[in-house]
């Protein structure tokens, strides 16, 4: 029950990340510093809540890049200003929405 609440909580931070993109371009993502802000923060709090689940959990669920998400936290938070806005971009604009597909099969 644990794990699904944490996913839960992962999906309300990938769903606040798509409002706030879905209808802007690359161009102006990086333009608005406030818009890559909130991005990267919800991308941050999706990491630590993956490193809450339980380790049993994870590898249940192999398919799943727990991982890549856990490193993605660690450079936001450790060295911010050497984030890549492409890479950031390409996250949010192609492997968030398969993430987020992948998360809502496991709370189904």
């Amino acid at each position: 029950m644990k794990n699904l609440k944490i996913i839960r909580k992962i999906i309300n931070h990938i769903d606040s990340i798509l409002k706030y993109t879905d209808t802007i371009t690359y161009d102006e993502f990086r333009s608005n510093s406030m818009m890559v802000e909130a991005c990267v923060f919800n991308l941050s709090q999706i990491g630590e809540l993956v490193n809450k689940l339980d380790k049993e959990y994870i590898i249940e669920y192999p398919d799943i890049q727990w991982f890549k998400i856990k490193g993605l936290r660690n450079r936001i938070v450790h060295d911010y200003e050497g984030v890549n806005l492409n890479l950031i971009w390409e996250i949010i604009d192609v492997d968030i929405k398969i993430l987020r597909e992948q998360l809502l099969k496991l709370i189904n």
